[in-house]
């Protein structure tokens, strides 16, 4: 008797643990379906279909609980994003594509150098955009990760959306672990918000146009507020001790206000700016930076103080090269 029931309890856990691997068959999915259909208008059964075959991805889970920029100083991020054949590609990239850029930098006000350093740190200029299939990522980031799940179920209805408005297939889809796209790693928000057509083809295509991904990524900048021809971050040095916090990334205090209390610019900068102190440890210790509005619109495309300062370093590495 004991045989059997214990036989029973194993059919049963089986059977459940099945039915969660069909993220159809979940309540939390059905939901999800049942407000996509109201909102949107979508087929209940071509949804239901979409999500029996999707795929939990465990590796997805663990990614995400260590990216680089919480995990990695200055001095061991750096090397990674400013490196020889980085700046190299970068400025092959610039040869290539200056026309589209130059284009760029009259429509939006962001410099070719900016717009390259973006692609180069995100997929090594469009070498490395990602071997993860964008659905499955979302799925399993929405409704098996509960401290960003709200984040991730919206970007799986705005990457619905998506596929539908410019006729993608959902399933050829692949990129970062995080559901990021093509060449400038845009999620699905930011490319149904801030992509353009640059190449005039009557398609926003990140997926496989240089010239669309490049006009995309000026736009993005431009929205979010960059000043044209305005510093991106000023050298600083520290008289005295100041209070070691976690950085703001939005600009807050005047410079004058910053020297008063012994963070002063190495350059000269007009005292009348706002800016934020970003701490970072560095080869040869503590750096201490005064990071701009333009900075700020750096962290906009990834909330990373370090990732704000590769895109920049990088671009003036270009600069030298020229």
């Amino acid at each position: 008797m004991n045989q059997v029931t214990s036989l029973i309890a194993l059919v049963l856990l089986l059977v459940s643990l099945n039915a969660w691997a069909d993220y159809s068959r979940r309540d939390d999915v059905q939901q999800f379906i049942d407000e996509m259909v109201e909102r949107h208008g979508y087929d209940r059964e071509q949804l239901v279909k979409k999500f029996a075959r999707a795929e939990r991805l465990d590796g997805v889970l663990e990614s995400i609980a260590k990216p680089a920029e919480k995990v990695l100083t200055w001095k061991e991020y750096r090397p990674i994003f400013i490196s020889a054949k980085r700046i190299d590609r970068g400025n092959e990239f610039l040869r290539q594509n200056r026309e589209t850029l130059e284009r760029a930098e009259q429509e939006y006000g962001v410099p070719p150098e900016i717009i390259t350093a973006i692609i180069g740190v995100e997929t090594y200029y469009g070498r490395l955009t990602g071997k993860t299939p964008v659905f499955d990522s979302l799925v399993t980031l929405g409704f098996d990760y509960p401290p960003r799940s709200q984040f991730f179920l919206s970007e799986l209805e705005q990457f619905l959306l998506l596929t539908q408005e410019e006729d993608i297939d959902e399933k050829s889809v692949r990129g970062s672990y995080a559901g990021a796209m093509g060449m400038p790693q845009f999620i699905s928000s930011s490319y149904r918000h801030y992509a353009v057509d640059f190449d005039g083809d009557g398609k926003r295509d990140l997926l496989n146009s240089t010239e669309d991904a490049i006009g995309s990524v000026a736009n993005y900048f431009k929205v979010h507020g960059w000043k044209t021809g305005g510093d991106v971050v000023i050298p600083a040095r520290v008289n005295g001790q100041i209070e070691e916090t976690r950085s703001r990334l939005k600009p807050h205090t005047s410079i004058s206000e910053l020297s008063r209390q012994g963070v002063v610019p190495k350059a000269r900068i007009s005292e009348d700016l706002d800016a934020t102190v970003i701490t970072l440890k560095g080869k040869n210790g503590k750096e201490y930076w005064l990071g701009l509005d333009n900075f700020y619109v750096i962290t906009r495309y990834n909330h990373s103080a370090m990732y704000a300062m590769a895109v920049y370093q990088l671009s003036r590495e270009f600069d030298k090269q020229k």
